[in-house]
Formats: structure tokens, C-alpha cells, sequence
């Protein structure tokens, strides 16, 4: 009997430019550095959900006798990474549209596949790494980290920003992800056939304290709340009115304005070797 198709998991954020502008600011160092040591400079990578590609460009630095190639699922957002690539004067690295899903590579191609915070937008994470340890050579590596949205942590505990973050939780698993998806990576990765032995877990963190800091983090949340894709897909899941995202946005200001502000962000990380 065939077996009934997985429904895709929708990215509830879309790409706003409040959403583009946190991909942005991602580099290798502050969101792959778990990856750094295992690359070197003739591999072939493939990032998977490269966004604008601020991760991809890095990556192939690592690998300038080697290629990046870079996927994501809209021509807009391509168009946006080739820019990247073009401004950064990165020759190694070219970029199509493409699904995780349904790779269209052959087996055994890349001696690097990564992703970063695509898994918890993904209705079947374990299909997802089948599908990335099939285009992997032997010997290769499949790299992946992906936030945890319950062991979030800030201070001070402003009125309004656990409800914040309880909404964004229900709203992601509406559209048909896991938003705590860094703590079942290595579950997920020995389900998808690797070897426990195989696997290599570790953690990662964003940590936002300085005053720029704060103030970016906070204005992006603030603006993203009430007008990227989230907010479409929480009013429409009957979740919050737009009055109620309007309060969120205020809670995510008065939390940015407070002097002793802090936040971090958990990621879990796995390398798992082919």
C-alpha cells in the first residue's frame, strides 16, 4: 500500500522584510560555527534554505577550491542570494530553487549537507534528513541546527512575553512545525537511520544583551509580530485579533526599552556522519 504524503509544513513567518532582515544578520561564525572545524577546502556543500545566503557566502570561504551550492523555495528569495554572492565577489557558490523533500540531486553528491532552521518548519523532519543522508557521499557529514523555542530565556520577565511566546509556539504547529525542534534533533537523526554512534550532538546560542543588541531584536520582533506571515497565519488560525498582535508588539517594545534587557536563544545542533 502506498504510503499517504506528508502535507508541507508552511513558514508562518514568510519573508517580510522584518523576517529577511534577522536571516540577514546570520553568519557562519555566530549560527554554524559547530560545522567550522569539519570543513575543508575542496568540499562541496549543499545549504539548504540559504535565504539571502549570508550563511552560504561564509561557507564558501571555508571551501575556495570547493562549492556551495544554495537552495530555497522562491525565486525572490534566489535573487536575493545571488546578490549577495555578487556584492561579496563569492565565485564558488551558485544558487536554485529547490525542495527539501525532493531533492533533485543524485545520491552520494555533496560531501556537506546543512541546514539552519529549516527542520522545525517541516511537516516530516525525519523524512527531511532521509532525503539530505541520501545526496551525501559516504564519509560525508550532514550538518543541522534548529532553535528551541521552550528553553528560551529573558530578562526582565515583562508582562505579555511568555504569552508571546506560547502564541508563536501554537502558531508554528498549526502550520505544521516544531517549534522546539533543537531538543529532538538526535532523535530525529537515529530515526532518519543514523547510528547513535553516528551522531554528534552539541548546543548553540544567540545571546542578545547590548543595548543595540536589545533594541534590534526587540524592533525586529515588535515589527515582525504585526506584519510579516505570522500575523496573517495567527488571525486567520483564530488564535489572536490584530488588536491582540498589537499588544504582543507593544509587550516586545517595553521589554526592548528596559536597560538591564537580555535574551537568548537556544539551538540545538547535530553532525552526523554518512
Amino acid at each position: 500500500m502506498a504510503s499517504t504524503p506528508v502535507p508541507p509544513a508552511t513558514y508562518s513567518a514568510g519573508h517580510h522584510p522584518s523576517v529577511l532582515r534577522s536571516h540577514a544578520w546570520r553568519t557562519a561564525a555566530n549560527s554554524a560555527a559547530y560545522l567550522l572545524p569539519h570543513l575543508r577546502p575542496t568540499m562541496t556543500i549543499l545549504d539548504i534554505g540559504c535565504g539571502p545566503a549570508t550563511i552560504t557566502c561564509d561557507l564558501a570561504t571555508h571551501v575556495l577550491s570547493g562549492h556551495v551550492t544554495g537552495i530555497d523555495t522562491t525565486e525572490d528569495i534566489i535573487s536575493t542570494a545571488r546578490a549577495t554572492a555578487s556584492s561579496r565577489g563569492i565565485h564558488n557558490a551558485t544558487f536554485e530553487t529547490g525542495d527539501i523533500m525532493a531533492l533533485k540531486y543524485a545520491d552520494a553528491t555533496f560531501d556537506v549537507v546543512h541546514v539552519h532552521q529549516v527542520l522545525q518548519h517541516v511537516s516530516d523532519p525525519v523524512g527531511a534528513l532521509r532525503e539530505m543522508r541520501r545526496v551525501t557521499k559516504p564519509g560525508g557529514i550532514v550538518a543541522a541546527r534548529e532553535s528551541d523555542f521552550e528553553a528560551m530565556a529573558w530578562w526582565p520577565d515583562v508582562e505579555g512575553m511568555k504569552a508571546w511566546q506560547q502564541l508563536y509556539m501554537r502558531v508554528a504547529r498549526k502550520s505544521g512545525g516544531e517549534p522546539d525542534a533543537g531538543r529532538r534533533l538526535a532523535a530525529w537523526a537515529r530515526a532518519a537511520g543514523f547510528a547513535k554512534e553516528r551522531v554528534q550532538s552539541s548546543a548553540g546560542t544567540w545571546c542578545y544583551g547590548t543595548e543595540e543588541e536589545v533594541r534590534w531584536w526587540s524592533g525586529m520582533w515588535a515589527e515582525r509580530t504585526v506584519k510579516s506571515g505570522f500575523a496573517k497565519t495567527a488571525v486567520e488560525g483564530g488564535f489572536v485579533d490584530e488588536r491582540g498582535l498589537e499588544d504582543v508588539a507593544r509587550v516586545w517594545r517595553e521589554w526592548g526599552s528596559k536597560k538591564d534587557a537580555w535574551f537568548v536563544m537556544v539551538h540545538g545542533e547535530v553532525i552526523c556522519s554518512v
